[in-house]
């Protein structure tokens, strides 16, 4: 809602701190950059709101609303609209968040290159991109991606990071005059604190060992250590890099990404049947019970479908080694579905932009919302109870099942 033209500020102001007002704070902000706003909408117009002038060159067109996140917190701005041209105040593009600077100057630098979309041109009208120089997107850039940088190669010294969970999105990319599609590698883990923290985030033009193992052993550089469990759906190469990066982990395959696949293998009336057998595997009250559930349920499934239960029995080993771990946090080791909400959250920016101008461009908008994440996680409660996460790693070290002729040698594809 637009405030008011006629009201004074500094009599708002005063009645704001004689009312102690609780958001007395974000009131004194609100009021203060409404001020600064109108004003700067008058200079352009040449007069002032409702004024007669002839001087005058433009005129007010109503207000657009915008969220505006401060240390007081978010608050409410109504920017000024021109029935000529747009207005947008600079200061608000520079104090926005880490994440919400990215999108600008990921959405700036595709329009300034002219690979946009028109989606994308609307969002540009819709920031006023219109005001942004070349100098402005390239100064920009140059500031996020020094803290995007800082955040990729931080040492990893918070101690042990037990648990890991690994994903890939994938995402489009000019190069060379042609769309690719490249893929943005992601590790989460659980810090000697309890707490989740994005590890990195890198772009490999294929989702193959060979990447999963360039980005595994440039986090064990930066001081990875002492995991003993990485959560992931069946993902090329990536078991294998596993075994030659993190000696000693062992790898758990995410139950509702295999539930998918192995529904592909019976016919679509038998579906609902077959995801009730399989989740009652995950209902068992400890590690026992579940691998003798297991076995029922292989059983069952071979009489009926024994191509089917052939695959589920061929998994065995990946789907239930969270059972090696404490009962109490199987439901947060046991499938991808945190990493999952994550990338939602990516997808959200990411669809925005559609066709990213280059790698760098995905790099500084993906790096800075996992930089927010991270912080956001830091401030809020612990992932794991320290307890939980001291007996975990009291487990004796299970033998290397990655070097081996077993299942793990030749995952089942995703």
């Amino acid at each position: 809602m637009a405030a008011s033209e006629s009201v004074n500020p500094v009599d708002l102001l005063r009645e704001q701190i004689e009312g102690a007002s609780p958001d007395v704070l974000q009131a004194m902000i609100k009021t203060f950059a409404q001020a600064v706003m109108s004003a700067e909408a008058d200079a352009i117009c040449g007069a002032g709101y409702g004024q007669r002038s002839d001087e005058r060159v433009n005129s007010r067109n109503g207000y657009r609303l915008r969220e505006w996140d401060t240390r007081a917190g978010t608050i409410d701005l109504a920017i000024p609209k021109l029935r000529q041209g747009s207005y947008f105040p600079e200061w608000l593009l520079t104090h926005r968040r880490r994440a919400e600077q990215a999108l600008v100057s990921v959405v700036a630098t595709s329009y300034l290159l002219g690979v946009s979309t028109r989606r994308v041109e609307k969002l540009v009208e819709q920031l006023g991109i219109r005001q942004l120089s070349k100098s402005q997107v390239s100064e920009m850039a140059a500031h996020l991606d020094a803290q995007v940088e800082a955040f990729r190669n931080r040492p990893l010294d918070s101690g042990h990071y037990t648990f890991v969970w690994m994903d890939a999105l994938t995402m489009k990319v000019r190069e060379h005059g042609r769309t690719v599609n490249v893929h943005a590698l992601i590790a989460v883990g659980v810090n000697a604190d309890g707490q989740r923290e994005v590890l990195g985030v890198d772009v490999a033009a294929d989702e193959d060992g060979a990447g999963w193992l360039a980005f595994l052993r440039s986090l064990t550089a930066r001081g990875l250590s002492g995991v003993r469990l990485v959560i992931s759906d069946a993902h090329a190469g990536l078991v294998q890099a596993i075994g030659a990066a993190l000696p000693g982990a062992s790898w758990q395959r995410c139950r509702t990404h295999y539930l998918r696949n192995l529904l592909t293998k019976v016919p679509k009336s038998a579906q609902p049947w077959i995801a009730t057998l399989v989740r009652t595997i995950f209902d068992q009250p400890d590690a026992d019970a579940v691998h003798a559930q297991f076995q029922r349920v292989v059983t069952t499934i071979e009489a009926k479908f024994p191509a089917a239960a052939e695959h589920l029995d061929d998994a065995r080993d990946d789907l239930l080694a969270f059972t090696g771990f404490p009962r109490e946090i199987w439901r947060q080791i046991w499938s991808n579905n945190p990493q999952e909400r994550l990338n939602k959250e990516i997808r959200r920016r990411t669809d925005v932009v559609g066709i990213f101008p280059n790698r760098a461009a995905i790099i500084r908008l993906v790096g800075a919302v996992l930089a927010e994440q991270t912080d956001e996680w830091t401030e809020g409660r612990r992932y794991m109870g320290l307890e939980l996460l001291a007996k975990a790693r009291l487990i004796p070290v299970q033998p290397d099942q990655h070097n081996t002729d077993q299942t793990n040698a030749a995952p089942i594809a995703a």
